[in-house]
């Protein structure tokens, strides 16, 4: 494992962060880095330290998509309101009932030396993108400052965050306003796309080549991440996509390992209700027999005014010992629980990039401050392994945490955090895979996967899914695997959710009284469905209907299944009626005659993958050009996972989620590796790198990974002038939308 002695025998004396001191790093920087890009655009830096790396890395964010980075930073300080004004005010309190701005200041003094070192350079990247960039105007960071590292410093913290708190709730409680329904339940009924994703290790005895494999698959949101080789003379080496703005990749791999993150079920957000009274003048709330004061803290947000300038909002923001007040609910207050240690998820998060195995891995793991990403890891030495969160805090199994429980009772509090050792894993197993699909750890490496009854429940609380279903599937089937073997199991068309839902509705439609119109509106649909071999296509009609009925089922079912607290796919298993199949394919029918004209509608005709601009949130046009899409959305247990947007004027779908960041890696004697991502690297629509990987997207055909610098391009110096590209020709590929 890398030793930190040897970074901070070339840190010399920390310089005070102030404009000066950036301006002499920065200089020594730039002589000491150098980038190159690909015929992808796809940025290779090199440094002489770590710092230099870190240093660079930014710069060639900065360089593809400022925006979205300074964007990430807005958002997880709580300052977005300060660019897109009073409708983001919720959000930007909700991320400060966390993130206190001067505990983050407190906390990077309190750094390990390496540690600063690694933030300076992080902010010295980007402020000298931004001076020799004059030409670039942010919209409210002119410049960064290190400590600002630390507020989107790991995935779990602000996505947890988001998870956690409802919105309108917290307007509610917070502004006085009328409390809608949670979140949860308003968009029950919605096919939302899960933001999770797919991992796959192959060990050695699967491997036809006896080298162990990885399959890298997150499902995001598009444009989410950078793809960047970042290395060093110290030691980093490391490839992968780095969300924008975060100084260490996040899912990829080094000479010795890799590791793919996906988004787990288990349960480390806890909302705890507390009966709140007035006592002698103060706010105070019972525990056990006792009153303790409420905690309070006055927050106050910069607001954009349609004016241009900034007024300010105070908010006395409100907790107890376990976390902030977030709603009230039954005549109580609810205060939520969950990990908030930037510094931990920071080093965490920078330092498993340099680990050379999984007892590396681990030891960097220790600080236990991932909360919901499961790990899926495969290393040169032939380990594979799968690997649970580490923020699992230890609570009495005999409560309910799926709901409030009584914050009163002190026997509802955690009790500090489980070891690592108690968690579940997977290391080396015998089947010789292991795979999570934001699933249940229990059929991670089939008949070598951990066992539910030796956990407590709290462990997990997602249950299976059909991708993880259809993954099984194909795994166990004993076949030995390829890179390129590997990548067509993970583009596999089948649809388990259809599968397992059409008999059902066969039954349903059977069942029907002769004399019933549904008998003559949908013997011909369902003759479509049954007749079906279950797989997407572009050209298949039978895909078209059945993303639709499955459209119709959530709308139907989802709301239900989120009123029984049951995991949907549970739902439609054990609950679902025949009937009520039957009547959401009547619906979807009736949906795609009004939208599209016919219920046969070949799936590529609507199915369309377009990138028009720049911007963060998406537009579409369906006069536009734009690329058919065969997979469909992950929910139906499709590996490849394609989420659509449905804009109104608009009658193609048009994708905004999933498979953004592919890769397969190969561990053998000199690293092997293939990727492709959504559309292109670069966010400019001018650059030939904003839509340049679009086909190959479509179609699943991954690229070679350059892995040697001295092949990517002519290297550059942070600052200099680009090295000269090919202009981009022509518009986006493709044609427009298939129904006019």
């Amino acid at each position: 494992m890398w030793k930190l002695a040897g970074l901070l025998s070339l840190a010399l004396a920390l310089p005070p962060s102030s404009a000066l001191a950036s301006d002499r790093r920065s200089t020594a920087h730039v002589r000491d880095v150098t980038i190159a890009r690909d015929t992808f655009g796809i940025a290779h830096i090199r440094g002489r330290s770590d710092a230099d790396a870190v240093f660079g890395m930014m710069y060639a964010q900065a360089e593809d998509d400022f925006p979205r980075i300074e964007r990430n930073y807005l958002a997880a300080m709580g300052r977005l309101a300060e660019a897109e004004g009073e409708a983001v005010v919720w959000a930007d309190l909700r991320q400060r009932l966390f993130l206190d701005l001067d505990g983050l200041r407190r906390d990077y003094r309190r750094s390990p030396t390496w540690l600063r070192v690694l933030m300076n350079a992080w902010s010295d990247g980007l402020n000298h993108y931004l001076a020799t960039h004059p030409s670039v105007h942010p919209r409210r960071i002119n410049h960064f400052e290190p400590w600002m590292a630390l507020a989107f410093s790991e995935g779990s913290i602000g996505g947890d965050i988001e998870r956690g708190v409802d919105l309108a709730a917290l307007e509610s409680f917070y502004g006085g306003g009328k409390s809608g329904a949670p979140a949860r339940l308003a968009n029950a009924g919605r096919l939302i796309e899960p933001k999770g994703s797919n991992g796959i290790a192959i060990g050695p005895s699967r491997s036809a080549s006896g080298y162990p494999l990885l399959w890298i698959n997150p499902h995001t949101s598009f444009f989410f991440r950078a793809e960047q080789q970042v290395t060093s003379a110290q030691g980093l080496d490391v490839y992968g996509a780095a969300t924008w703005g975060q100084f260490f990749v996040y899912q990829g791999f080094n000479k010795h390992l890799g590791w793919m993150h996906t988004s787990s079920g288990v349960d480390t957000i806890d909302e705890f209700a507390v009966e709140v009274a007035r006592r002698g003048g103060r706010l105070s709330y019972r525990y056990g027999r006792a009153w303790r004061p409420i905690r309070q803290r006055i927050v106050a947000l910069g607001v954009r005014q349609p004016d241009g300038t900034i007024a300010t909002r105070r908010f006395t923001v409100l907790a107890t010992h376990h976390g902030p007040i977030i709603r009230q609910e039954n005549g109580r207050w609810i205060a939520v629980a969950m990990l908030n240690r930037p510094r931990a998820a920071l080093e965490q998060s920078y330092l498993r990039t340099r680990a050379g195995s999984l007892a590396d891995y681990l030891a960097v793991s220790d600080r236990k401050a991932n909360a919901s990403n499961n790990t899926i890891l495969a290393a040169a030495d032939g380990t594979i392994a799968y690997l649970h969160p580490q923020f699992v805090p230890i609570r009495d199994d005999r409560f309910d945490y799926t709901r409030p429980v009584d914050g009163s009772d002190p026997a509802t509090d955690w009790h500090g955090l489980h070891a690592l050792k108690d968690l579940p894993q997977v290391v080396r197993p015998a089947t010789g895979w292991v795979v999570n699909t934001n699933n249940a750890p229990w059929t991670a490496a089939g008949t070598d996967s951990p066992k539910a009854a030796n956990f407590p429940r709290y462990m997990d609380l997602l249950g299976d899914n059909p991708r993880g279903d259809h993954a099984t599937a194909l795994l166990s089937r004993g076949a030995l695997f390829s890179p390129q073997t590997l990548m067509r199991t993970a583009f596999d068309s089948f649809l388990p959710l259809f599968d397992q839902q059409i008999p059902r509705l066969q039954k349903g439609f059977d069942a029907l009284p002769p004399g019933d119109t549904l008998r003559q509106r949908l013997a011909a649909p369902l003759a479509l469905l049954a007749g079906w071999d279950r797989r997407w296509g572009t050209e298949s009609e039978a895909t078209t209907l059945a993303v639709h009925w499955g459209e119709a089922l959530w709308a139907s079912e989802g709301p239900k299944a989120a009123a029984a607290n049951v995991p949907i796919f549970g739902y439609l298993t054990a609950r679902t009626t025949d009937a009520d199949r039957v009547a959401a394919l009547d619906a979807a029918v009736a949906r795609m005659q009004r939208d599209l004209g016919s219920w046969r509608v070949a799936w590529g005709r609507i199915n369309r993958f377009q990138r028009l601009d720049g911007a963060i949130a998406p537009r579409f046009d369906d006069r536009a050009a734009s690329l058919p899409i065969g997979f469909t959305s992950g929910n139906f247990g499709s590996l490849a996972a394609f989420g659509v947007d449905r804009q109104p004027g608009q009658r193609c779908l048009y994708g905004t989620s999933g498979n953004s960041f592919v890769a397969v890696v190969e561990f053998g004697p000199s690293v092997r590796a293939w990727a492709v991502s959504a559309g292109g690297e670069s966010g400019d629509p001018a650059s030939p790198h904003f839509d340049d990987q679009a086909r190959r997207y479509a179609s699943g055909e991954l690229r070679p990974i350059i892995l040697d610098p001295a092949g990517a391009g002519r290297p550059y110096h942070p600052g200099d002038a680009r090295p000269a590209q090919l202009a981009r020709t022509g518009p986006s590929p493709g044609t427009p939308c298939g129904v006019p």
